[in-house]
């Protein structure tokens, strides 16, 4: 026991080391290098192809509706799962790997868990873009969303005002994003919110290309689009804060075509690259931009079921976090961490540039703290 003298001492001795242990992103902005931030989302790619690249028991026509089978194989079957992985995603594991972090391998202790239940798209948009799970949120309609997303708040902090903005594909995201009311642009290539602001301004060749095609599905257009309208939008924009989201994986995998759902993995990857090429290439992002990708549900990890994913599909409850940066410690592929969670992607998005979204939004999760500093 600690007599009455003592306790006043103890407890600012307790203050004083608690500063060096925790010390909120808020108070670090200074400290941090990173000036800029952006996320890149792909929907519905499983860890699976992530940490082990292609399946080979997907790699056929019974299973996976490979339409080439041996030019499937030549492509992105490799010996090892270290040598597939790289393959598919040269990017992430040659760059992001080298000088960032990436979790989600749940083979290696290392898991990132969906924590809404519903295991689908707009629950899952909802919560990694707004810190927590929301259990009104229970289909994909296009209702604005209630709850407040990080970057709406940054675009009421004096340094992103006006500089936040999202490209993106699937139309309903424009929704979760709550275009009208968080005043944030937002493209799509498809009709959006009546009350939206005017979106970004994309080059005429993008729309006039993209209307010209054959629609495949009603609420989304082809990635091509969406990422050439990205990085147009940030070699003129210039934002400070966007968000970029691609499609096709999902869509592919609920089609059952395991050639195209890797096919549109390896896009989203060199469309990483090359938006990491420019960020580097122009003065103002360079060595000042943070970058996070991630998902919105994981799939199935059955011969059928890797075509879908919900409440009944346990397995696609788990999905996973790529983070570079230069304040981010080069830590590769995490294993054997404590476990972390979807929500965590809002706040940690706020603490790369400095910001604390968790003091605006207590009901958000914590960021994931092994990223945010040497």
């Amino acid at each position: 026991m600690t007599s009455p003298r003592t306790r006043p001492a103890l407890a600012i001795l307790a203050l004083w080391i608690s500063g060096f242990l925790v010390i909120p992103p808020i108070s670090r902005a200074a400290e941090l290098k990173a000036t800029h931030v952006f996320l890149v989302t792909t929907d519905g790619l499983r860890w699976q192809e992530v940490f082990q690249g292609a399946e080979e028991r997907l790699m056929n026509k019974t299973n996976g509706g490979v339409k080439d089978v041996d030019g499937l194989r030549a492509r992105f079957w490799r010996n090892t799962p270290e040598e597939r992985r790289a393959a598919l995603f040269p990017f992430l594991w040659g760059t992001v790997a080298k000088q960032g972090q990436i979790f989600g391998n749940s083979n290696r202790g290392s898991v990132v868990r969906v924590t809404n239940g519903r295991n689908f798209s707009y629950p899952g948009y909802s919560e990694f873009l707004t810190g927590a799970a929301d259990s009104n949120i229970i289909s994909n309609a296009k209702i604005p969303n209630p709850n407040t997303n990080v970057f709406e708040w940054l675009n009421t902090r004096s340094r992103f005002q006006g500089r936040v903005s999202a490209i993106v594909n699937w139309d309903t995201i424009a929704w979760i994003l709550n275009a009208g009311r968080s005043r944030i642009p937002v493209w799509t290539g498809l009709l959006l919110p009546k009350d939206a602001p005017f979106p970004p301004a994309i080059p005429a060749w993008i729309e006039t290309a993209q209307a010209g095609v054959t629609p495949i599905w009603g609420d989304l257009i082809l990635d091509t689009f969406t990422s050439h309208a990205a990085l147009q939008h940030v070699r003129n924009a210039r934002p400070r804060a966007a968000y970029f989201a691609f499609g096709e994986t999902d869509e592919w995998a609920h089609e059952g075509r395991y050639d195209l759902y890797l096919a549109s993995a390896f896009n989203v990857d060199r469309f990483l690259g090359q938006l990491w090429d420019l960020l580097q290439s122009l003065a103002e992002y360079r060595d000042r931009t943070a970058l996070v990708i991630t998902t919105d549900h994981g799939r199935g990890a059955g011969l059928t079921s890797w075509r879908d994913h919900g409440a009944k599909t346990e397995e696609s409850g788990a999905v996973w976090v790529g983070v570079i940066g230069p304040d981010t410690p080069g830590l590769g592929e995490r294993a054997s961490i404590p476990e972390l969670t979807q929500g965590q992607v809002a706040a940690t998005l706020a603490a790369l540039v400095g910001e604390d979204f968790t003091r605006a939004s207590p009901r958000s999760a914590g960021p994931i703290r092994d990223v945010l500093g040497r």
